[in-house]
This record gives C-alpha cells, sequence and structure tokens, in this order.
C-alpha cells in the first residue's frame, strides 16, 4: 500500500480509501443488500492487513448500524491512532427545523451520535454530506468548527457539492477563522468525469483532496456488462438512475478497460482504480466482498502509460449530472424523490 496527505491536513491516508455503505442491518435502511456484521469483520481486517488505514461511513447508512460494524472491527483490529475514520451527517430534518433545531445544536447532535455508534471520542474527518439548502452556510461553518475546537473532531471534508460552494464555504471560514475543508467526496469515475470541469482544477489550486465515491461505477468498470451480475446491480435503483441512461456510450470505455487488463493480466478493477488514482488522493471503494478491496489494492501498484490514459479517456463524452448532484439546487427540498435512511429523510 501506499499512502500521501490528505489536502491541506496532517492525515496519512491510504491511497485507498475502505467505503462502508455495504455494510450493516439490511432491515434497518434502504439498501436490502448490505452484509452482516460477521462479514464486514472480515473485509475490514483484510483491509487492515493490505494496509488501508483509511475508512468511510456515514450516519445514514443503514440506520447508523455501519457506523456501529465499522467501529467494533477496528477497536478490535487496530489502534485508533493508526487509523483514519470519516463519517458523515445528513442536513436537518424538516421536523429539526419546525422544533427550531439550530444547525450548529443539529451538527452536534449527529456527531455524538455518530460518535456513539463507533465507540469513538473523535473522528479523523467530519463530512457535510450534501448541501443544506434549509440551513445558512455560516450556521454549517460555525457548527462544524465548533466540534473541532471541542475535539470531536480533526478535519472536516464535504461531499457531492458544486466548486462554487466549497469555494464559498471556505472563504467564509477564512474570514470567521473557522476549520475549512480539506476535502471533497464527489461523483467521479471513468465514466463520469464531469468533476474535470471546476472541482478538480479548483481543489488542485488549493491542495484539497480528492476522495471520491462510486469509484467503480456501482461495479460497472470492474465487469464486462451482463458479466458477474450481483444483488446490487439488480437491487440498487439508484445506480441505475446515475447510468442506464448513458450504458451504450459508457460501454465503449468499458471495453477499453476490459482490453487493457487483458494486455496487463489483471482485472478490470485494476485498471479502473488505476487510471483514477492518477486524478486523485484517495478513491472510496466500497466493498462487499474479499475480492473487491484486494482487487483495489493491487490497483495501487499498476501504472499506466500516458498513451493507455488517453486511450480510456478518449471515447468520453458530456454526461448530464445524475443522482444527488443533479438535485442539489434551491428547488431540491421539493423533490418528490425522497430516499428514507432509517429515521432521517434526505432529498436524492
Amino acid at each position: 500500500m501506499k499512502y500521501t496527505k490528505l489536502g491541506n491536513s496532517d492525515l496519512n491516508v491510504s491511497r485507498i480509501c475502505m467505503g462502508c455503505m455495504g455494510f450493516g442491518d439490511s432491515g434497518r435502511g434502504q439498501h436490502s443488500w448490505t452484509i452482516d456484521e460477521e462479514h464486514s469483520r472480515e473485509i475490514i481486517k483484510r483491509g487492515l492487513d493490505l494496509g488501508v488505514n483509511f475508512y468511510d461511513t456515514a450516519i445514514g447508512y443503514q440506520s447508523g448500524t455501519s457506523e456501529q460494524y465499522v467501529g467494533r472491527a477496528l477497536r478490535d483490529f487496530a489502534k485508533r491512532e493508526d487509523v483514519v475514520v470519516a463519517t458523515k451527517f445528513l442536513p436537518r430534518t424538516q421536523e429539526e427545523i419546525e422544533q427550531g433545531i439550530s444547525g450548529q445544536q443539529h451538527i452536534e447532535n449527529m456527531i455524538n451520535t455518530s460518535l456513539q455508534n463507533l465507540g469513538m471520542d473523535y473522528v479523523d474527518l467530519y463530512i457535510y454530506h450534501m448541501w443544506d439548502w434549509q440551513t445558512d452556510i455560516y450556521d454549517i461553518m460555525d457548527g462544524l468548527n465548533r466540534i473541532v475546537k471541542a475535539g470531536k473532531a480533526r478535519y472536516i471534508g464535504i461531499s457531492n457539492c458544486f466548486a462554487w460552494q466549497i469555494a464559498k464555504a471556505n472563504a467564509l471560514a477564512e474570514k470567521e477563522g473557522f476549520a475549512k475543508f480539506v476535502s471533497i467526496q464527489g461523483h467521479y469515475n471513468l465514466i463520469f468525469r464531469e468533476e474535470e470541469r471546476e472541482m478538480v482544477p479548483y481543489c488542485e489550486e488549493e491542495n484539497i483532496a480528492l476522495t471520491p465515491y462510486s469509484a467503480l461505477a456501482s461495479g460497472r468498470l470492474s465487469r464486462l456488462p451482463g458479466q458477474g451480475g450481483t444483488k446490487r446491480a439488480e437491487e440498487d435503483v439508484y445506480a441505475k438512475f446515475k447510468y442506464d441512461a448513458t450504458a451504450e456510450q459508457d460501454n465503449v470505455i468499458i471495453s477499453r478497460v476490459a482490453e487493457l487488463a487483458e494486455k496487463h493480466g489483471v482485472t478490470m478493477t485494476e485498471v479502473s482504480l488505476a487510471w483514477l488514482l492518477t486524478k486523485v488522493t484517495s478513491p472510496v471503494v466500497g466493498a462487499t466482498k474479499l475480492h473487491h478491496i484486494e482487487g483495489a489494492a493491487k490497483a495501487v501498484d499498476l501504472a499506466l502509460t500516458g498513451d493507455e490514459i488517453a486511450y480510456l479517456e478518449e471515447p468520453y463524452v458530456p454526461h448530464p449530472l445524475a443522482g444527488v448532484m443533479a438535485q442539489n439546487k434551491r428547488t431540491a427540498v421539493k423533490e418528490k424523490h425522497v430516499w428514507t435512511t432509517g429515521d432521517q429523510k434526505i432529498a436524492k
């Protein structure tokens, strides 16, 4: 495994971050394909053995049971100071707004619950999961700064935002003397490269770490179409929503991934992640089987040539925004399409 600094922080992270959305009680959330604690522990243990020290979860993953599984496994298998733990918080609910709970108090409540779930005194990276149009950005940044000052989070990050949003937030933080975002977790992979328009160059300029999710496009970049279907591939409506409309043009790129994988004698996962590793700090790679994290770890050692990178990139055509980002706008709270995660409701 190889390691690098996470943006403008002192955190030393593995080049692969284990995404833990697939861990958790399948009866307590929106995902029926998540795996139980026993199998989650096996995968986390294997990740640690392979040198993965960076673990990403969220309070919204299976009603906090992902955090619970991750916390217990890391306590049993690793020293706290040897791992980098990230978790995320959701926007205020309508009920909280009606009760007059401020953005600052909401963040305090969220971090306290996450720390209880994790069984930890602090997280290394606390991530603003998605832009909350009903809460002033000052309240968000003030609330995050308070938990950093209290020692409950070492650094803060943001997910699912546009470049202008993180720029606005960090400018406010600099003006007020608040903690600034050191990382961005956005939707970025070989068949969805819209982050390259503004986010990637902005982050390069500001030394903000890119830790993208959907690094393998929900498995589409790890196998040829029609091969090796999984329960998630069959049941993940959200992934289909993000990718099915552009499947024909994406399949041209996927076939080139398969071609280079055969040439190098490696898996498609390794080729897809090796490409992404030339662009970002540490991709978040979900794992629900041992070979998922094993293939991801191997990708760190695969070096693609400039010609191979160009060959993979050449067929790409602009994609419409999809998923959370398609609705990251002022009307998002009015969207009819709502996902329920335990007792939280979040516009997707």
